[in-house]
């Protein structure tokens, strides 16, 4: 499974970096105006830091706005995955762009009939949101469970992207219901290494080997 750092800060992406198991970016534009910096900027900066996809979003809604600005994000770098709604002209749009050779992220899934059309018009990833559809009474395990059923079915090759990934828990469900990436902000991935069994354990080597080592020493 692949792990995605959810961010468009650079001082966090070089922290988690040094980590060695980030595998790409994705962004949105609520992350990108907290920058303060163009989208086309601030996705360039990103890209030049890591070697791995990088969902960069449009903002436009309309068909040929959306073909457009994925165009030109697109040219920013080669790890540029164009990050488009799951909406009538974002659809159209991803199809018109996968026959170009632009990859796309269909983005605010909420069901595997929008995830299925993803496929259909040759998403290269699709981002179903598991803690949105939980807010509304939804299971999120459920989702990337149907989702990945149906694409394994039919053999589409388009990726899941597990997206609103809250805790822990999450994490772990979307990797045993199957989804191919997960995308966590920050906080949730250094929370990964954190296990109160582990500190216990760490803390009682090291008494141990300090003991041993101060009586050979003595």
């Amino acid at each position: 499974m692949k792990f995605f750092l959810d961010t468009a800060n650079l001082d966090e992406l070089k922290s988690a970096l040094a980590w060695g198991v980030i595998d790409g970016v994705t962004t949105n534009p609520s992350l990108i105006a907290k920058e303060g910096a163009p989208l086309e900027d601030q996705i360039r900066s990103i890209c030049n830091l890591m070697d791995g996809d990088v969902s960069a979003p449009v903002t436009a809604i309309d068909r040929e706005g959306i073909i457009a600005e994925a165009r030109a994000l697109a040219k920013i770098h080669r790890n540029v995955v164009v990050k488009i709604p799951v909406t009538e002209d974002g659809i159209s749009a991803v199809a018109a762009l996968s026959k170009e050779g632009i990859r796309t992220n269909v983005t605010l899934c909420f069901s595997p009939a929008q995830a299925l059309l993803a496929a259909k018009a040759g998403a290269y990833l699709v981002s179903p949101f598991l803690g949105r559809v939980e807010d509304l009474g939804g299971s999120g395990v459920d989702l990337i469970s149907d989702i990945a059923t149906i694409f394994l079915r039919f053999g589409y090759k388009t990726q899941i992207l597990a997206a609103s990934v809250r805790g822990q828990g999450h994490l772990i469900q979307a990797a045993k219901a199957g989804a191919h990436i997960a995308t966590m902000p920050y906080k949730l991935i250094e929370s990964l290494f954190q296990h109160p069994l582990t500190d216990k354990g760490l803390q009682q080597f090291q008494e141990d080997y300090s003991k041993a080592f101060d009586l050979v020493k003595a």
